[in-house]
């Protein structure tokens, strides 16, 4: 059976609870004329626990495929020259992902992936021909600036072989009108290479701009060893070459993504220039808000005791970019003015145990184990009527639905300046900043400012209710489910019909 809507989603809905996964919710269940065949992509499959969300009636198919899985288990080793021009084909991939200046050109990947898909070039060869070591050679010898072979071709194979595992999914996937990807990185490469072999059409959606957050990732991964500084300036990081493959691997992928999308979506502005710059051409690229349920939010709002209660909540996954531990630091300086305050972790704590132990740490090094609590996953209209705060101190963000629920419920918020907080706290047009602040905006990781931030908004009641009330006003104006939504059907019936 054809869907009208291929999506393909990457480590999020409907195994992890979070910002995105309940867009993608909100998105199926607010087209219920449309059906979806949805394609997980993850890591490898014990990385995920059972589904945390129950599958709409519109979702006709759910299909699960883990790149990582297969990684030690590799076909037997078969000895042979392998198809030079074959591999002269995939040496001239390869440049691109060497220099991500620009996307793979179409006709290279549609060549390369038809003869994957015809099984005249395999994983059996990328991993054990001739051919296939002399480009891996050819590629250390001229970019290579590390000493370690040995690092450089495990990582060669590690960045490489899902995407021929990929290739092995496409003709196994289910038929559909259109596809639309909620992010770049695999599920937005994966979505590139089935729009031109099927030719239907490609809507792709960023959150946060995936590729910018992967640089994050990898610029902080302690896995990746970089060369001693001191061997040539102390004054400079010197990054190793492998740490620049992954980065530059990740950019092509996001490349190829904006290369092959009909449209491209981001949920504000900044993003949508990001976009751009990343390779995105403009006249494909299109704003649409997140959205939220107003009335979903009155009950808590309501029930709200309106005035500012001394609990602090962080409302987000337990993960380092959300930098958990400059919340935990901020509620241990604002305990000093504010001895009764309390912060609340409210959110999955499984998806990174090591920082999570490390958050509990400090927690308990601070000696602050009986003001913050980790109360795991909770029901929003539950925790809000209960918290005189929301805060928010990720090192990136893209549009946080966490601030607009707040917002909607009458809390005030506090936000790193991250992604469109600033929009969300003070306003983006005129006639939206003319609502006055709905809390406060603070620089990156600055614990301190932070807060200074919680401990003048709970102290100060005539401010509090001041945020509050522009709070509520901008949600209602300018950011509500039904318009986020008439926008998604509107372009779901033009490119699937």
């Amino acid at each position: 059976m054809s869907a009208d809507v291929m999506m393909l989603l990457e480590g999020t809905y409907p195994y992890v609870r979070g910002g995105v996964s309940s867009w993608v919710d909100q998105i199926i269940r607010g087209c219920p004329d449309k059906t979806f065949a949805l394609v997980f992509l993850g890591g490898q499959a014990d990385m995920y626990g059972e589904m945390a969300y129950v599958m709409p009636d519109n979702v006709i198919s759910l299909e699960h495929h883990y790149l990582l899985d297969d990684i030690d288990n590799l076909p037997h080793a078969k000895a042979g020259d392998g198809s030079h021009e074959h591999f002269e084909l995939w040496e001239k991939i390869i440049h691109y992902f060497q220099d991500p200046s620009e996307a793979v050109p179409q006709d290279l990947l549609r060549q390369f992936f038809e003869l994957l898909n015809d099984k005249s070039f395999t994983l059996s060869d990328f991993l054990y021909t001739r051919n296939s070591w002399t480009v891996l050679q050819n590629i250390y010898l001229k970019h290579s600036s590390d000493p370690s072979f040995i690092d450089f071709f495990w990582t060669y194979r590690t960045i490489y072989q899902p995407i021929f595992k990929m290739a092995t999914l496409i003709e196994r996937l289910p038929e559909a009108k259109m596809l639309h990807s909620v992010s770049t990185g695999y599920a937005g490469f994966l979505a590139a290479v089935i729009a031109l072999l099927r030719d239907i059409p490609y809507l792709l959606t960023e959150h946060g701009i995936y590729t910018k957050e992967r640089n994050i990732d990898l610029s902080q991964a302690t896995w990746i060893t970089d060369p001693d500084a001191s061997a040539s300036s102390q004054l400079q990081y010197n990054m190793s070459y492998v740490r620049k493959m992954w980065m530059r691997f990740f950019q092509q992928l996001g490349r190829i993504s904006y290369d092959n999308a009909d449209k491209i979506i981001s949920l504000y502005e900044y993003n949508q220039i990001r976009q751009i710059r990343d390779g995105a051409e403009k006249e494909r690229t299109f704003v649409i808000p997140n959205g939220i349920d107003i009335e979903h939010f009155r009950l808590a709002r309501e029930q709200h005791p309106k005035v500012p209660l001394p609990v602090a909540a962080l409302i987000g996954r337990v993960v380092p970019i959300k930098d958990i531990k400059t919340f935990i630091r901020a509620i241990k300086q604002a305990s000093v003015r504010m001895p009764e305050l309390e912060g609340w972790i409210v959110g999955p704590i499984d998806e990174s145990p090591e920082y999570v132990d490390e958050c509990k740490l400090l927690v308990s090094s601070l000696g602050l184990d009986k003001q913050i609590k980790f109360t795991g996953m909770q029901n929003l209209l539950d925790i809000l009527p209960k918290v005189g705060l929301v805060v928010l101190t990720s090192i990136s963000e893209a549009q946080p639905l966490v601030l607009l629920e707040a917002m909607a419920a009458g809390v005030p918020v506090v936000a790193s300046d991250v992604g469109s907080c600033d929009a969300i706290i003070n306003g983006g047009e005129a006639n939206d900043k003319a609502l006055g602040c709905a809390g406060r905006l603070t620089p990156i990781a600055n614990g301190s400012a932070t807060a200074i931030a919680i401990s003048n908004m709970l102290s100060d009641h005539d401010l509090w209710q001041q945020c509050r009330q522009s709070g509520i006003e901008r949600v209602e104006q300018f950011y509500t489910r039904p318009a986020m939504l008439a926008a998604y059907q509107s372009l779901y019936q033009e490119m699937s019909g």
